[in-house]
């Protein structure tokens, strides 16, 4: 019987896994999670804000059951906006419990910043595959963030990506964003001032800003775009247009989540949309359940909100691969 806990760091996690095996477990998740083979109540929130130094952040928790694997654990994971600029810290930060689900022992406890921020852009990619046009190469990103970058990884397994286009609040920070994909992966990248022209004449289309207020327009966006919406992932925010999720075809990760949490929740809240107009679950379309993409002409929409199975199922993959090359630190939790 295991005693001991694995403890195993954010350094240690990427050494042990790439993007390609977080895709892998990300399609995986979503297809579990499809079958009905998981547990996963929807995450829960408590919202802090200190309107002595205008700072607000929330704490999220995330459990998760895979019955096929036997992989358990929690999530629990910030969010908190304004760190980067008066605390020197990450915007998201997390810790992954896992348990044996025969005793409830707590057999890992890891970073979860990198596994969330990793498995966010693997979502990405896995909603590319099954929903972008197949001869889609020109990809626009609005926000300039880790989350892009992680975006960007994803999306470059799945595409043959020939042109990038950033558009940031920082124009600073697109353009170091622009040149690290140039210098790292040669293809051609430009930072550009306004998010209509990241948008326009881009195949696919990644969000990934905390906006409350719609910031990409329907008219600017070409029939046959995908749009991957991952930055609303709490009550209020929205970064499409209303309009632009009425002629799309919609597809959400979870039901419960998107609704309360996910871009089309602003929507539905002033009952632009209804619950019909949502298309599909991403899983759905994974496993054949429902056709992904069915014309060149289709504007399809991917609401990230993200999931507890997407943590616990690449938490588990790096659990697995930590213990076979003997990565971690051992420790007795019980003493």
């Amino acid at each position: 019987m295991i005693k001991n806990t694995l403890v195993i760091t954010k350094t240690q996690i990427e050494e042990l896994i790439c993007m390609k095996d977080v895709l892998n477990s990300v399609e995986v998740a979503f297809s579990e999670d499809a079958l009905l083979n998981v547990q996963m109540p929807a995450k829960n929130y408590m919202f802090f804000d200190n309107k002595e130094n205008n700072t607000h952040g929330d704490l999220r928790i995330m459990p998760c059951f895979i019955n096929n694997t036997k992989a358990a654990g929690v999530k629990c994971v910030n969010v908190h906006p304004e760190n980067p600029s008066k605390h020197n810290l990450p915007t998201v930060m997390a810790v992954i419990e896992l348990i044996d689900p025969d005793t409830g022992f707590p057999i890992a406890i890891m970073d979860g910043t990198s596994i969330t921020n990793m498995r966010t852009g693997a979502s990405a990619g896995v909603a590319t595959k099954h929903l972008a046009r197949k001869d889609s190469e020109v990809c626009g990103f609005v926000g300039a963030g880790v989350q892009s970058l992680l975006a960007f990884m994803a999306l470059n397994e799945v595409l043959n990506i020939s042109e990038v286009k950033i558009s940031s609040r920082s124009h600073v920070t697109a353009e170091e964003l622009t040149g690290t994909i140039t210098e790292n992966y040669g293809i051609d990248a430009t930072a550009v001032y306004d998010v209509k022209d990241a948008v326009a004449g881009a195949d696919v289309v990644t969000t990934t800003t905390p906006s409350r207020v719609p910031i990409v327009k329907s008219d600017w966006v070409n029939e046959g775009t995908h749009i991957n919406a991952i930055g609303a992932d709490a009550p209020g925010k929205q970064e499409l247009e209303s309009e632009l999720l009425l002629k799309s075809k919609i597809i959400i990760d979870e039901w419960k989540q998107a609704r309360h949490s996910g871009e089309i929740n602003v929507p539905l809240e002033e009952g632009i949309i209804k619950k019909e107009d949502v298309y599909a679950k991403l899983g759905d379309i994974i496993i054949d359940k429902k056709p992904g993409r069915e014309n060149d002409g289709e504007i399809t929409i991917f609401d990230s909100t993200g999931l507890a199975v997407q943590d616990i199922a690449t938490a588990w993959y790096v659990y697995q691969k930590s213990v076979s090359r003997g990565m971690g630190q051992k420790i007795s939790l019980m003493d």
